[in-house]
């Protein structure tokens, strides 16, 4: 009862507060700015009462971000002084990056050491992923640079030394380079970044956040596990599967400190650059939710139609995991819901137990769309012009490392700060992403859900092993009525 009382209140304050606000910016009728003031802390003092009686992760972060505004607003100095804060969550985040990226790979490769029986439903499987996700790519690249939402962003007061180098190539490099023709230096450049992508040092890959240098040594390193001996094989293999759960947790753990991390990053972007950011923010949101529409109505929808899959009893079927990932912005929350619903929809349970699982480091659709887009983002934030060429390159970074994310809240923040490292972008506008990272992770988790269910329809069809007779059948039939 307390709780629900406290959320008619919430929502009665917020709703005069947008209202004033609305006619304040509009100029409707004389409203005196220390008036606005006190709404606005009347309306701070609600929400936190409403994320004090809620106890939830995602209110708070949601009220910290409400928060973080309104001081960057009225305490634009002390604002600017909680920058550390937030660069603290994303040394955090940073140190995540090398045990998760390694451990998920080697286990999800090795795991599966039995290549001969699993090799044929494996190739379809990575076939699909690879092709899905790429579509989600660069339909996120497409959508950023048609919206264009990070150009104009007022970054010049941000502190100098934290802009990237301008200098993209080693000096050894450039070197190199001088002693060969212009015509070639493309040439260059593509092999460098192949040799680039090699690490001499898997210690040193880590400790440099080398996104491409640790996916590789995962990848071969899980090959040649697989190939080893049962018995030599098992102790590493469970080694990995207890480094990716303890890194699962340790994420969690370091998600704790969210909200103050989102609060202090919306505060000083704010303080820094003033409100006119929030405009920037959410033409970001605006355009990674209409790019995933177009990703479901462009991509995923056509392939359910041409394999001739009911559109309407697939998404009955995978209502409640798709409500369980946006709800709590996590795929492997909706991991049981969605096994479950797609053997019931007619996918055999070796199908599902090795796609979906697999999927979920391999398969993340939503994710490698915001990944492509948000990096773009950054770049326009930082007004760093990118040619067709660089952008291309992001993309194909991306759809190596973005198969490695591990399936939980906001784990897709690693791999846009390692790439944002690794292209000379500056993670200091990642910062003000954090605001609204949030909103934008319970849409892409749930693509990903919908994204990895679908897969294993596909691929049973494929195999045809797909029971065509399950959608249809009367207990599924009742449910839709």
């Amino acid at each position: 009862m307390l709780k629900r009382q406290i959320a008619v209140t919430t929502l009665f304050t917020v709703s005069i507060a947008l209202v004033l606000t609305l006619i304040y910016e509009l100029n409707w009728f004389a409203i005196h700015p220390d008036f606005m003031r006190w709404v606005r802390w009347i309306v701070a003092s609600v929400l936190t009462l409403n994320a004090i009686v809620r106890k939830n992760l995602t209110t708070w972060i949601l009220t910290c971000l409400v928060l973080g505004v309104f001081i960057g607003l009225d305490f634009p100095n002390f604002a600017r002084a909680l920058q550390p804060l937030s660069q603290a969550f994303i040394k955090l985040v940073k140190t995540i990056v090398g045990p998760i990226l390694f451990a998920t790979l080697v286990f999800g490769i090795a795991g599966h050491s039995d290549l001969k029986s699993v090799g044929r439903m494996a190739w379809k499987s990575m076939l699909y992923f690879v092709s899905a996700t790429t579509c989600a790519i660069f339909i996120g690249l497409i959508v950023i640079n048609i919206t264009k939402a990070g150009v104009g962003v007022d970054v010049e007061n941000m502190p100098h030394e934290e802009l990237p180098k301008t200098a993209s190539m080693s000096i050894a490099d450039s070197t190199a380079m001088s002693h060969i023709s212009s015509n070639a230096h493309g040439v260059y450049k593509f092999n460098a970044f192949i040799r680039d992508t090699f690490p001499e040092n898997i210690v040193k890959a880590v400790y440099e956040n080398q996104v491409l240098q640790i996916v590789v040594f995962g990848v071969i390193f899980g090959i040649g596990l697989a190939l080893v001996e049962e018995k030599k094989r098992k102790p590493l293999v469970n080694f990995t599967e207890s480094l990716s759960e303890a890194m699962f947790k340790f994420t969690n753990i370091v998600m704790l400190f969210a909200p103050i991390g989102v609060g202090a990053a919306m505060a000083y972007t704010v303080g820094h650059l003033g409100v006119d950011i929030l405009k920037n923010l959410f033409m970001l949101l605006g355009s990674l939710y209409l790019a995933l529409l177009l990703f479901l109505g462009g991509v995923l929808l056509p392939i359910a139609l041409f394999l001739k899959i009911p559109v309407k009893r697939f998404m009955h079927a995978v209502k409640e995991p798709v409500s369980i990932a946006f709800a709590t912005t996590s795929s492997d929350a909706a991991l049981p819901k969605a096994m479950n619903a797609m053997e019931r929809f007619g996918v055999p349970r070796k199908i599902v137990s090795f796609v979906i699982p697999t999927g979920y480091s391999f398969n993340l659709d939503g994710t490698s769309l915001y990944l492509s887009l948000a990096s773009i983002f950054v770049a326009q934030a930082a007004g760093i012009p990118l040619s067709i060429g660089q952008q291309l390159l992001i993309a194909f970074t991306l759809m190596i490392t973005s198969k490695g994310v591990a399936a939980v809240p906001r784990a897709s923040l690693i791999v846009l700060i390692a790439t944002a490292d690794q292209f000379g972008l500056p993670t200091f506008v990642i910062a003000a992403i954090l605001g609204i990272d949030e909103l934008m992770d319970m849409a892409r988790t749930s693509v990903n859900v919908i994204g990895n269910c679908l897969a294993t329809v596909v691929v049973a069809k494929w195999e045809g092993e797909f029971d065509e007779e399950a959608p249809f059948r009367e207990d599924t039939a009742d449910e839709i009525i």
